[in-house]
């Protein structure tokens, strides 16, 4: 039976969170959505199961149900400890969904106390004195308040959490953290007896968030970014798969690139790519003007190249070009036309082109293509850059090989030297 159940809140969120328990040795399984029974041999001999929702931006009922329902279902398989995996940058709006979805947890679990912990210092995302910086400044410096969905304009997370929750939130700084998992505890306890029901986690380096895994080990729920898992194997030690967790088989066929997302990090990544591979650009206004004008244009274009290299397709823009589309067609309608062009897409190149290796930039964008792909769930392998694993699908289609990856994630030349750790 699986050790550890988590219930992700996007697609790419939870293979990074799958990346770091495999780090540790811990071998993990994510499904896509609540499974079927059908995944059930799949799910034999693994350490974790991560299940992958998109409930990050949607209305917050919707979001609790499906979350309620993930945890019920990894209830049933038997794991002994749950984790509640967000973004390292916290995206949520003012509304939720963070909040909402911890406090119907903690209710279902009957857990009258829990953390917060967005920190992933290998990707420059820190928490000190409850503010979180992203790439080494406040997150709503760092191009998050420009964010299509959910701008973050408050790096103050004790402020954010707070007004998302029923629970006091509290904080256990940085001083604490640094006395050991030992003074963490008690913290913990100082501040259950003041009346809190949810702590913001301090977190710099990859040493504290060792300590304050070790310092979670008890409770039943943990709610975090994907770096609060380096710490958890500790409970598990004796019980894992250790070395032969990132073991994939082999996967062969063409290779494609889809990209979605508009953060900095992505568009960076996008100009290298495109110095090395044929590309081409889908524009939601012009999507919404013509669209199959343009998937037949994208279409071409591969079918034109994926003999010799693999294809980048994308609809990142700047975030003035973002902003146009949106006031012309809606927030909604201009993200839904995006990710419905990209899943058609990738379908295509799948069902089409014999492409079996496919890389996806951009939370949304994931979940639109695994979608549309049909997959049921993901065996998780090597990393390629810290929280950007590639997997090898489950189920009974013919195998393939993705990497989902986080806007926010990866260095400027992901997109090219992704394919050399393939397995």
């Amino acid at each position: 039976m699986p050790l550890l159940g988590c219930i992700a809140d996007d697609f790419t969120g939870a293979t990074d969170l799958a990346s770091q328990l495999v780090s540790i040795g811990m071998r993990t399984v994510q499904t896509i959505g609540v499974p079927d029974e059908g995944l059930a041999d799949e799910l034999k001999d693994v350490d974790a199961v991560v299940v992958a929702l998109k409930s990050r931006t949607i209305a917050s009922g919707d979001a609790i149900s499906q979350s309620l329902a993930a945890l019920e279902w990894l209830q049933a398989r038997g794991c002994e400890q749950f984790y509640f995996k967000y973004c390292s940058t916290f995206d949520s709006t003012a509304e939720g969904n963070i909040g909402p979805v911890t406090d119907a947890l903690m209710k279902a679990l009957d857990a009258p106390f829990t953390v917060a912990c967005p920190a992933l210092p290998a990707n420059r995302r820190t928490v000190y004195n409850g503010y979180l910086f992203a790439g080494g400044v406040p997150l709503n410096e760092s191009g998050m308040q420009d964010h299509p969905l959910t701008p973050m304009t408050d790096a103050n997370l004790v402020r954010v959490m707070g007004s998302q929750t029923q629970h006091r939130v509290g904080l256990v700084d940085l001083d604490c953290v640094r006395l050991g998992s030992e003074a963490v505890r008690q913290r913990f306890e100082a501040l259950q007896a003041d009346g809190v029901g949810v702590a913001i986690l301090d977190a710099i380096e990859q040493r504290d968030l060792e300590t304050l895994g070790e310092a979670c080990r008890d409770l039943r729920l943990v709610t975090a970014g994907s770096g609060l898992a380096l710490g958890l194997h500790a409970r598990w030690t004796n019980q894992l798969t250790g070395d032969r967790a990132a073991e994939l088989p082999a996967t062969s066929g063409r290779e494609a690139i889809l990209s979605g997302s508009c953060s900095r990090a992505t568009l960076a990544q996008i100009e290298h790519a495109k110095a090395h591979y044929p590309h081409y650009r889908l524009d939601a206004l012009a999507l919404a003007e013509d669209y199959q004008s343009q998937i037949d244009e994208a279409l071409s274009l591969s079918r034109a190249h994926l003999d010799a290299s693999p294809v980048l397709i994308y609809a990142s823009a700047a975030p003035d070009n973002v902003k146009k589309a949106q006031q012309t067609l809606g927030v909604q309608e201009a993200g839904e036309i995006v990710e419905r062009a990209l899943g058609e897409i990738a379908a295509t190149l799948v069902r089409d082109m014999d492409v079996r290796r496919l890389l996806v930039a951009g939370g949304e964008s994931s979940g639109a293509v695994v979608s549309a792909l049909e997959v049921k769930g993901l065996q998780i392998g090597p990393s390629i850059d810290p929280g950007v694993p590639w997997t090898v699908t489950l189920g009974s289609h013919e195998r393939l090989a993705l990497a989902l990856k986080s806007g926010n994630f990866g260095s400027e030349d992901f997109m090219t030297k992704a394919w050399e750790t393939m397995p």
